[in-house]
């Protein structure tokens, strides 16, 4: 990553930023039409009574938060263990190929190992090459005999 970016742990001012930044990341994969989400939902999951996600930002050399990643703590009942869930990884396009994405990776690795952590797991879409590219690089293994079960908005509530 070049020095002139700063990663660090996302803060409170940094709410809005991450919002917009989300909406670019719906609209790359999309979805725009599925996110809901508000600064105001976010900052109470961030920075609420009981933040369930944590994220880091990066700052590009004027200060302006050019990407962001947005994770939490899951549990394999295998590795008897938390791990940690990236939910989120998106660097904005004029910001990409300066080693940011690689950067926040290393970090929240590093943050695994610090917690010892069992595993650090994302998702990536199925059609999007050069993020599954990008990650075997950096040594991950996606594995193709699993798949995301989801029940979500009206099937949630009829499930429950």
């Amino acid at each position: 990553m070049s020095k002139d970016y700063t990663l660090r742990p996302a803060e409170p001012r940094d709410v809005p930023a991450i919002v917009s930044l989300v909406a670019e990341l719906a609209e790359f994969e999309h979805l725009s039409h599925l996110m809901e989400l508000s600064e105001d939902k976010l900052h109470r999951h961030l920075f609420g009574e009981r933040p369930v996600i944590e994220a880091l930002v990066v700052d590009t050399p004027d200060g302006q938060v050019c990407a962001y990643a947005i994770c939490f703590t899951n549990f394999s009942t295998f590795l008897g263990k938390p791990g940690l869930y990236l939910e989120d990884l998106y660097v904005q396009p004029a910001h990409r190929r300066a080693g940011l994405g690689k950067r926040v990776l290393t970090r929240l690795a590093q943050i695994a190992v610090e917690r010892d952590y069992g595993r650090f797991e994302w998702s990536v879409l199925d059609w999007n090459e050069n993020a599954i590219r990008f990650y075997e690089s950096m040594g991950a293994v996606v594995m193709t005999d699993w798949r995301i079960c989801r029940v979500a908005g009206e099937a949630l509530a009829k499930f429950a």
